[in-house]
């Protein structure tokens, strides 16, 4: 299973319009981030109610303290004692309780990922101490001002007592509250609030998306007469509920939606037209030109980039020189076999005869047939030998350099007809053996062609190199001047001539992006140009 496994791994790689695909299926998902930024709203939305019960039960607190003074204070029983100004509870930590000082604003405590959500709120039971009349009083005061406040913000609101007894509100009046976590915090003279659970009558499915359509926001705030705990505000509302909010910014949020969706088709509009459309055209492109279709050798219609395009580019020229390779190697294939087969033929029939003459034969028309066996032989081995050369030329090592004087100077230890006319600095992009190759085919195709002098000059023409071999022999006819290239093109195969002096000089400098042509504008004799790029040639 494990060589299994590893084998799957290696082998298989996804293709790039899977991988297009998984890009935009990310993009796509991005808004998913959505549920996340669901949550941050949505609390926020929690701490929003939480600072507006806040203020809404301070302004009420105040004005029940104000209505408890009117009544007497000293004649009104009143609760705790508390030590100083109110402000919020930290987690219930006792040291934190209080801050000192005139503005103590109280802070939101509510978190929906942090505040754990109780169950509803439990149901008001009788109450223990009967409330003062003067508490009933100041409530039937506060009553009109807590309906048309609950009317305009749809938050619920009880006034209760020192004890917990709920002096004013739509419900409970009479009925005690002292028994609810947040009103026992608030009686002991803290800001407390929860989350509740809500009971949903008819719930919506989408509404499952929104946590807060499920939870009721509560506060307790004490109504502080002096220094002493009076009573509490106690107020509920639910928080707004967040598709409701997205519907009234639905048309920012089409928006926002309509730039995700064309975000995403331009970037797949980009992939398909700069990445993957060029590269499934290059792969098919060259699928034709593997098997044979040279009608596929073209650059693309588009491609895309410029690494495609640089890719591109590389893979149509290295199949144009796989295709002239194979060119050259078929034809150089027939001409091999043409031009061994003559002496091989030559050879066997001589053998041949030599064979079935039975003594007929004379002496000397024995030794003419041995005679012509032999020179066919050599003329074959000697074809073998220049293949051999050839061989070495279309493989030979590239790179190096070398000064032509140094070069043509070695050569006229062997040639005495060879003259150079340039400056002692001029150097070679190649190596001194592949030149001395080069210039010793190019001395004995001369002296062949009856020269008996040979001369090597240097010009230098814009962005190029090039060395003039001029010699005083026969030249080269009109007729022949085109034919001079093609291997095994030979006016002396009688002489031994094997025709591939030219083609192992070409296969040098070809090597050496150098280049070999006839300079026909000359009176007397053959002049061969090398030429080599600026680039190749150093001073």
């Amino acid at each position: 299973m494990k060589l299994l496994s590893r084998s799957f791994r290696d082998r298989w790689r996804p293709p790039l319009s899977l991988v297009v695909a998984l890009v935009l299926g990310i993009m796509l998902l991005v808004p998913l981030a959505g549920i996340a930024f669901f949550r941050v709203y949505e609390n926020q939305l929690i701490e929003t109610t939480e600072a507006e019960l806040i203020a809404q039960s301070a302004a009420i607190a105040a004005i029940a303290a104000e209505r408890l003074e009117e009544a007497g204070v000293r004649s009104l029983p009143l609760g705790n004692t508390i030590d100083g100004p109110l402000q919020r509870s930290y987690n219930g930590s006792p040291a934190d309780r209080y801050v000192t000082g005139n503005w103590t604003p109280i802070l939101t405590t509510l978190d929906l990922n942090k505040t754990p959500i109780l169950p509803g709120r439990p149901a008001a039971e009788a109450a223990q101490i009967e409330p003062h009349p003067a508490y009933f009083d100041v409530g039937r005061q506060l009553d009109p001002i807590l309906l048309k406040t609950q009317k305009l913000t749809l938050a619920g609101f009880r006034i209760l007592d020192f004890n917990g007894a709920v002096i004013a509100g739509r419900q409970d009046v009479g009925l005690s509250l002292a028994h609810v976590n947040e009103v026992r915090e608030a009686l002991a003279g803290h800001y407390a609030s929860a989350l509740r659970e809500r009971v949903i009558d008819n719930p919506q499915p989408i509404y499952s998306i929104s946590r807060g359509t499920s939870v009721r926001v509560f506060v307790a705030l004490p109504i502080i007469v002096g220094d002493r705990v009076a009573g509490v505000v106690y107020a509920s509302r639910t928080p707004s509920n967040i598709l409701k909010e997205l519907f009234l910014k639905r048309e920012a949020l089409f928006w926002v939606v309509a730039f995700v969706l064309g975000a995403t088709f331009v970037v797949g509009l980009i992939f398909v037209r700069a990445i993957s459309g060029p590269i499934r055209a290059l792969t098919q492109r060259s699928l034709k030109i593997g098997n044979g279709d040279r009608e596929a050798l073209k650059p693309l219609a588009i491609h895309g980039n410029r690494e495609i395009h640089a890719l591109s580019e590389s893979m149509l020229e290295m199949s144009r020189k796989l295709f002239e390779r194979n060119d050259y190697i078929s034809t150089f294939a027939n001409h091999v076999t043409h031009e061994l087969k003559t002496p091989l033929t030559a050879i066997q029939g001589a053998a041949e005869l030599l064979k079935d003459s039975d003594g007929e034969l004379t002496r000397d028309e024995s030794a003419r047939f041995l005679e012509n066996i032999l020179k066919d032989t050599e003329r074959a081995s000697l074809l073998l030998n220049r293949l051999r050369d050839l061989a070495r030329a279309d493989s030979v090592e590239i790179g190096g350099s070398c000064r032509l004087s140094e070069v043509v100077g070695s050569l006229r230890g062997r040639h005495e007809i060879l003259d150079l006319d340039c400056p002692d600095d001029c150097r070679l992009p190649l190596s001194a053996e592949n030149a001395r190759i080069v210039f010793e085919n190019l001395i004995d195709n001369a002296q062949k062609h009856g020269a008996d002098r040979v001369v090597v000059t240097v010009a230098r023409p814009e962005d190029a190199l090039a060395i003039r071999v001029t010699d005083n022999g026969e030249g080269v006819s009109t007729g022949n001047a085109d034919q001079i290239f093609d291997l095994f093109f030979t006016t002396r195969r009688e002489n031994g001539g094997t025709g591939m002096g030219l083609g192992i000089v070409q296969a040098l400098l070809k090597a050496h992006k150098g280049r070999l042509r006839l300079v026909r504008e000359v009176e007397t004799g053959a002049c061969f140009e090398l030429v080599f790029p600026s680039s190749g040639a150093e001073e």
